[in-house]
């Protein structure tokens, strides 16, 4: 086991030897993780903006379905526009506030384009005219706001929010469901790219072919690969959540050995790929291309940033058969729902057996020179 050993240390030494690696494995998760938890926390005052189509020149005319109803305050910054504000605010839904910015249609469509925006209200003969994308589910919730708001007055909130009690549960926020689909697209990422990319890297260079002129067994050589790869995403993974855990509460709900032998087969799946995927391959942009043809449609279709259940129920159909999604969407049941090693055995079981199938490929294709 000796030579297993060198082999296993040598490609320790690659990976900590090169800062790229430890940043983009471990400081990055971490950062986008910190950065998106505290974008989408819950925040005390949440706040809207909404462009007033002006009718006069001054831009600051306001129409009359607006100050019958609303009291509000004029808003004179040293920097910016002169708006007008109007807040509500209720103990257990927290404070909204809304801006309105009087405004021409060419300065609207700029907010709009913008992001600053996402309503425009134009008066027609004394009423409001709603201008928004329906597809936009913030712009359609100030609609419907807005419209109950210009109906009833501050009585419509008092109404609404009368009998509305906050709901918060363990696993609700944002951040826990960011962190299992981080860590899920961590090992994809570590996978594909650390043990693809090195070994059509060490092809290109001819270093497998001397290797291979070496009394060096062939297993020894992939197996040090993937032990050295799983070891290291499961410092990454367990860095990341621990960041979670101090700075957000994150917290696994679930039973830790369901979560291990996710973990565990999650890493079988990926490597299996990244060996077939790289089992012929001598050329790195080739390779990169290849690599990018599996990671990107996974990443992006397979929930790791948001859920996927906004696309076609056709299309959903096909991304749960996805590697990625299986491992994220069960990596979310044991953080957030408490489930059990019987709950993640198939989706942990079909994950082991694409990684052997993968492998064994791979390993029938594979092109040491």
């Amino acid at each position: 086991m000796r030579q297993f050993y060198r082999l296993l240390i040598s490609h320790f030494k690659e990976i900590i030897r090169e800062p790229a690696v430890i940043f983009w494995g471990i400081v990055f998760p971490i950062l986008m993780a910190g950065g998106l938890g505290l974008a989408f926390n819950k925040k005390p005052v949440v706040s809207r903006n909404i462009v007033l189509i002006a009718s006069s020149s001054s831009n600051e005319a306001l129409p009359s379905f607006l100050t019958t109803k609303l009291s509000l305050k004029k808003i004179e910054p040293l920097k910016g526009n002169v708006h007008f504000q109007y807040s509500y605010s209720n103990k257990s839904m927290g404070q909204l506030t809304l801006n309105f910015y009087p405004a021409n249609w060419s300065q609207a469509n700029e907010m709009l384009k913008k992001g600053i925006a996402s309503v425009v209200i134009e008066s027609k003969n004394g009423v409001p005219d709603y201008h928004f994308d329906p597809m936009n589910p913030e712009a359609l919730l100030l609609h419907l706001q807005l419209t109950g708001l210009l109906e009833k007055g501050p009585a419509f909130f008092e109404e609404n929010t009368q009998h509305a009690k906050a709901l918060t549960l363990p696993g609700t926020r944002y951040i826990d469901f960011l962190v299992p689909g981080l860590i899920g697209m961590g090992i994809m990422m570590a996978c594909m790219w650390g043990i693809s990319y090195s070994v059509i890297e060490k092809r290109s260079k001819k270093l497998l072919r001397r290797m291979v002129a070496t009394p060096m067994k062939k297993p020894f050589f992939l197996g040090s690969l993937f032990v050295a790869r799983i070891t290291m995403n499961f410092i990454e993974g367990f860095l990341l959540f621990l960041f979670a855990y101090l700075f957000f509460g994150t917290a696994v709900q679930g039973s830790g050995w369901a979560l291990f032998i996710l973990f565990v087969a999650g890493n079988i799946a990926f490597s299996g790929l990244a060996v077939l995927i790289s089992s012929r391959t001598a050329n790195p942009e080739v390779g990169t291309g290849l690599i990018n043809a599996f990671v990107t449609p996974m990443m992006v279709l397979s929930g790791v940033f948001f859920s996927y259940h906004s696309f076609p129920d056709w299309i959903i159909t096909i991304i749960r058969t996805l590697p990625l999604t299986m491992l994220i969407d069960s990596f979310r049941a044991v953080f957030n729902e408490g489930a059990g090693i019987m709950d993640v055995a198939l989706s942990s079981l079909i994950l082991l057996i694409e990684g052997t199938v993968f492998f064994i490929a791979g390993l029938k294709l594979y092109k040491w020179y």
